[in-house]
């Protein structure tokens, strides 16, 4: 499966990217190359694009206009089928650069002129899995040229690549729960100042402080927009929260504040654990009616009275709960033992993926095994829901965590959350 540097490809934004003899690797891609895009490419851990010169032949007999560079890549390679490499799959490219392999590139509109009827999934890992354009992470910097050889190796012992895929999942599907929140917020009259592009999505709110509506997701994947994220707290002037892997701080010398742990699992390991754990008696899990606004009420009430949410976040959440309730893909659940309402939960399904949301449990009626009951009954739902896989977040330490990885969520990752005060410096 060895094989060589067909073409190389760049250009300051769009496509198509032009051939030239060389190019400069860095940890951020090949230099003079940009996206016009950059909420969806490029990133560590998408930084060199690949595509086999042999899936663009396959592809051209099907009767589309696609060429070297037309789609976007930055090598053009011959001689390995780059689409059939696992994740993880290193490629050693002449004297220096070594590449991994994080995942393929899904096809977008930017591209779709080159096909016939605009139909870009031609390329699409899910449609044509030997065609797919393939991300890769750079492992050793350095200059690649125009007829380089490269040699194909096995992924190494300690790679993330696979963990760096699922993880675009995961938090593809938490991304949008909270968007879902922000957005509920809003409706209801909040100013809540919301950026949703691509990898990126963030909130400030003037009015509203902590975490919860001032918070951003991307850093992992694009770092570069950081200065983004700065401008939009420091336009609300408000203390904003970073999210990024807790030993890969978004900004030299950052320090988290939290310290959070990303727990998931397939969902077909964890419903027999699931189903054999243990309730109390005499508990009742139910389905909030979204529609029902006393019934959301009640669910409100005690996932203000078990966080102990107090102040203007407290009434921005009364505000939003109905919204945020009828969302699409939200779920909310009510627990009542001895017919008293005593513990709330939420789910949000996405991407066949089940986040279990907030879960509290009111503090006189802690230690009887209610929360691990929440989140048993949960990844069932989930599994009736259609889920292939379960994810939730907890703090490094915590009951929660415990009960977490007492269902089988195991922890895949560890967040930090990095403040970003208005006035300090970039």
């Amino acid at each position: 499966m060895d094989g060589r540097v067909y073409q190389v490809n760049i250009s300051p934004g769009g496509v198509p990217k032009l051939p030239v003899p060389e190019a400069r690797v860095g940890a951020q891609g090949l230099d003079g190359d940009a996206h016009h895009h950059d909420h969806v490419h490029g990133g560590p851990h998408r930084a060199v694009c690949l595509l086999a010169l042999e899936a663009i032949e396959r592809v051209q007999a099907d009767g589309h206009r696609i060429e070297p560079g037309a789609v976007g890549e930055n090598l053009t390679t011959t001689g390995i089928e780059l689409a059939t490499l696992d994740v993880g799959t290193r490629l050693a490219v002449g004297e220096e650069v070594v590449l991994e392999i994080s995942g393929p590139a899904n096809p977008c509109d930017v591209i779709k002129h080159v096909f016939v009827g605009g139909k870009s999934g031609r390329i699409s890992i899910l449609l044509h899995p030997t065609d797919s354009r393939m991300y890769a992470r750079v492992l050793a910097q350095g200059t690649i040229h125009e007829g380089d050889a490269i040699r194909v190796l096995p992924p190494l012992s300690d790679s993330r690549a696979a963990v760096h895929r699922l993880l675009d999942l995961l938090e593809s599907v938490e991304r949008e729960a909270y968007v879902a929140l922000w957005r509920a917020a809003a409706a209801a009259g909040d100013d809540i100042r919301i950026l949703d592009r691509g990898d990126l999505s963030a909130a400030a709110s003037p009015s509203l402080p902590g975490a919860l509506f001032n918070r951003a997701f991307g850093m992992r994947q694009i770092p570069i927009a950081l200065p983004e994220v700065r401008a939009l707290f420091m336009a609300a002037g408000t203390t904003g929260y970073a999210v990024a892997g807790a030993d890969e701080p978004p900004w030299p010398g950052a320090e988290s504040v939290e310290t959070i742990g990303v727990h998931t699992a397939e969902i077909e390991e964890v419903t027999a654990i699931a189903e054999r754990t243990a309730r109390p008696e005499g508990l009742l899990i139910r389905a909030v009616d979204p529609h029902d606004r006393a019934d959301v009420d009640r669910w409100n009430d005690v996932v203000l009275a078990g966080f102990g949410m107090a102040g203007p976040n407290a009434d921005a959440w009364r505000r939003l709960a109905p919204g945020l309730a009828a969302a699409k893909g939200q779920h909310t659940l009510l627990a009542t033992l001895g017919g008293r309402d005593v513990a709330a939960a939420s789910m949000f399904t996405r991407r066949r993926v089940g986040w279990l949301g907030n879960g509290t449990v009111l503090p006189d009626a802690r230690g009887l095994g209610l929360q691990r009951a929440l989140i048993a009954h949960r990844i069932c739902a989930a599994g009736e829901a259609g889920c292939r896989r379960v994810m939730s977040d907890a703090d490094v330490g915590s009951i929660s965590a415990a009960n977490l990885e007492a269902l089988g969520l195991r922890r895949i990752w560890t967040n930090g959350l990095y403040r970003l005060d208005p006035g300090m410096a970039a």
